[in-house]
């Protein structure tokens, strides 16, 4: 009897293991905002949220591939800072809701990316 009881308990949290919820991936490229040649540049951003974990990589047409990692608090929140080139940095702030994803990079320029889902 308590060798079933084990045996069912065992099963139950392998089974619950199995159904964490899957990272969600969201995307957005647009240009960027502010003085000078900032209108013209274009920015990709990919955004990988895994529970609080959230992972993105941010690309600007011509440039090096960058990348940032924060932990969401309430309400989906995040802020962070990223590495870029010539020892610079970007601010990262962002809110990771359902159907009101969002990102801005703010920095040499500012780009404001209202984030999609991934298929």
């Amino acid at each position: 009897m308590v060798r079933t009881i084990a045996i069912g308990v065992l099963a139950t949290l392998a089974m619950v293991g199995a159904v964490q919820a899957q990272p969600v991936a969201y995307t957005w490229s647009g240009l960027g905002t502010g003085s000078g040649k900032c209108s013209t540049y274009k920015m990709t951003i990919n955004v990988t949220v895994d529970g609080t974990a959230v992972k993105g990589l941010f690309k600007q047409d011509g440039r090096e591939e960058r990348h940032f990692e924060a932990t969401a608090g309430a309400g989906g929140v995040f802020k962070t800072k990223a590495v870029v080139g010539n020892g610079g940095s970007m601010d990262v702030t962002g809110t990771i809701k359902d159907g009101d994803s969002k990102v801005l990079l703010d920095g040499y320029c500012k780009f404001d990316a209202k984030l999609t889902k991934k298929s």
